[in-house]
């Protein structure tokens, strides 16, 4: 969870730094650390399916068992809901929007928008997410457009996985690896589980919330960027700190942060339908 975007305009103009982040350091997954390999070869990741909001960034995504004439989806982060950051506990389900999307094409032109019918899903607890559903199917879109949407992977992301963050907002790629997985990333009063940490390389900006992370090798989205510490601050807003699972703290000033998205899979089905009480659907619920 980064600041309002304009300031982290300001802060960009005088710094290079934002509000959805993206950077990270050693491995360090309950006390025990490691060092990730070098980045493998990069795939030819670009921005097709990505899409841009007023604030932030996301994507059109589908799941394993989506069906090509179902209302199509966009993932964003739970901070990015234009209605404001839920609550600590809070869980939204089915509220009206009419929010529009910029739909960008592989060279990260703006072909088109896209709009919702509502937010099908939104939370800031255990995750950062919030998903919208359009009122318009993946097979209309790619009738109109040309465009497919990104599959959602279906398992944990692995440490050592070469990635790409990308921003539909600045229409830029940030590439690095996943370093590790944090036990808790707590930040301000909002807590999130088993979040994932990027290597260095990841720089991105403000603006990036709510980016796909996508793998390079499969090119499906992995995580969803949301966060990281800006000024060294130990767990306040835009600071946020990793806690092993014995109540130890580390602050890593210049790390980002982001949300795993294997497990919103379970949690949709039938005409890509939320159902919190699917068999393995761990996301909170109201």
């Amino acid at each position: 969870m980064r600041k309002p975007l304009v300031a982290a305009l300001f802060a960009l103009v005088i710094a290079g730094a934002g509000v959805a982040p993206a950077v990270a350091a050693p491995v360090t997954t309950d006390g025990v650390t490691t060092k990730t390999t070098a980045a493998p070869a990069i795939q030819a990741v670009n921005f097709a399916g990505t899409v841009s909001l007023s604030n932030c960034s996301g994507s059109v995504i589908r799941f394993p068992g989506s069906q090509d004439d179902d209302p199509a989806l966009v993932l964003t982060n739970g901070h990015c809901l234009e209605t404001g950051f839920p609550e600590p506990g809070e869980v939204i389900v089915d509220q009206p929007s009419s929010r529009s999307f910029g739909l960008l094409n592989s060279s990260a032109t703006r072909v088109g928008t896209l709009r919702a019918s509502k937010v099908a899903y939104s939370t800031m607890t255990d995750t950062d997410v919030t998903i919208y559903q359009l009122t318009t199917t993946y097979a209309q879109i790619k009738s109109s457009y040309g465009i497919s949407a990104l599959m959602v992977q279906d398992t944990h992301p692995v440490a050592g996985t070469a990635i790409t963050v990308v921003s539909g907002y600045w229409k830029r790629t940030y590439a690095c690896n996943v370093d590790g997985f944090v036990y808790r990333l707590k930040e301000g009063d909002w807590t999130w589980k088993d979040s994932v940490r990027y290597t260095s390389a990841c720089k991105t900006i403000g603006g990036t919330s709510g980016s796909p992370v996508i793998d390079n090798a499969t090119g499906k989205v992995v995580a969803v960027n949301n966060t990281g510490n800006e000024d060294g601050e130990r767990c306040t807003e835009n600071n946020p700190c990793e806690v092993d699972a014995n109540g130890n703290v580390t602050v890593r000033q210049g790390i980002n942060y982001a949300e795993e998205t294997y497990q919103i899979v379970p949690c949709f089905g039938l005409d890509n339908k939320l159902d919190l009480s699917r068999t393995g659907c761990t996301l909170p619920k109201p």
